[in-house]
């Protein structure tokens, strides 16, 4: 059983990956992204935040390797870092949606139907 326990080390990087995801704007970044690549002016007025404050947040999600950007003459695009985000997200929904009352209201899957 010990064989197949987390370690320490892993533990605490899984909980800090969890804390960064836990933020409700992150996430909400996240499922802008999970749709598709766009610039922080998008993000920012999507969100209706200012670029400044969408910046801090993305340079948090950039620093967990959760998002990734390109540059594009001064313009920086953002998209999801790889396909492992994308199923962390998606999975996460659709956990919701078997939680006891649980429900993901207006949230539509990426790629998916309305639900």
């Amino acid at each position: 059983m010990r064989e197949r326990l987390l370690s320490s080390g892993d533990a605490r990087d899984l909980a800090g990956l969890f804390q960064v995801m836990a933020d409700p704007t992150r996430l909400r970044i996240i499922s802008l992204l999970a749709e598709t690549e766009l610039c922080v002016c998008d993000i920012a007025a999507a969100l209706e935040m200012t670029p400044s404050a969408v910046s801090h947040q993305l340079r948090v999600l950039r620093m967990t390797q959760l998002v990734k950007f390109r540059k594009e003459g001064r313009m920086a695009y953002y998209s999801l870092d790889d396909d492992h985000v994308l199923k962390l997200y998606t999975q996460s929904l659709d956990h919701l949606g078997h939680m006891p009352g649980g429900t993901i209201g207006s949230v539509r899957k990426p790629g998916g139907p309305d639900r």
